[in-house]
């Protein structure tokens, strides 16, 4: 029996994460795996693996810029906090 995860700690890079942007990419993936099943039932296994292989690829690049977008946002928004902080004090 697996046991259950009570809290996760998520780095303080990703509180910037747009989740809704996440979540949009993500279901345009699931209906092109209806259309994979849909394609492999037809009997195109062919058509069906080429559209699997590349929507993955793509939703990789996709998901991988949305967390580096994150990170960015986070390092500004930490990095214009610093010299407010650095402001106030020279004041």
């Amino acid at each position: 029996m697996a046991k259950k995860v009570k809290s996760v700690r998520v780095p303080a890079e990703l509180e910037e994460l747009d989740l809704t942007r996440l979540v949009h990419e993500c279901e345009g993936y699931l209906r092109d795996l209806e259309s994979a099943s849909l394609l492999k039932a037809q009997g195109d296994d062919a058509a069906s693996k080429a559209l699997l292989d590349a929507r993955r690829d793509d939703l990789g690049r996709k998901v991988a810029r949305i967390v580096l977008q994150a990170r960015a946002r986070y390092g500004l928004l930490k990095h214009l906090d610093k010299d407010e902080v650095e402001g106030s004090t020279k004041e």
